[in-house]
């Protein structure tokens, strides 16, 4: 169970590491900037914690960068305006179902 608390927290701090980088203007803010670097450092972190604990790494990655692509369109709409239309909608459900997949049904997962 470890593992999957190793890879959340690689998520979160993935998303938060966005977050920033979209907030740090470039690198002209200089608050974002640093949280950006932190987040991403502590991300990899917990990625490397989370890889030590899985067999497969296609499973570890498939899992951190779709739920994070999820995340952060989330995050988009709400905190930036962003507009998801149908084709998004569409795209962000099949790497919805395709992390579910990977965690029910799939040997790579173990």
């Amino acid at each position: 169970m470890l593992k999957f608390y190793y890879l959340s927290l690689a998520i979160l701090f993935e998303v938060a590491g966005t977050i920033s980088l979209k907030l740090s203007n470039g690198y002209t803010k200089i608050f974002p900037t640093i949280v950006m670097a932190l987040s991403y450092a502590i991300c990899f972190f917990f990625l490397s914690k989370c890889l030590n604990e899985f067999n497969s790494i296609g499973f570890v990655y498939a899992i951190w960068s779709g739920v994070g692509i999820v995340l952060i369109s989330l995050l988009g709409v709400f905190f930036f305006n962003n507009i998801v239309d149908i084709s998004g909608i569409l795209g962000l459900s099949l790497i919805i179902a395709g992390a579910i997949i990977l965690n029910l049904f799939s040997k790579m997962s173990q």
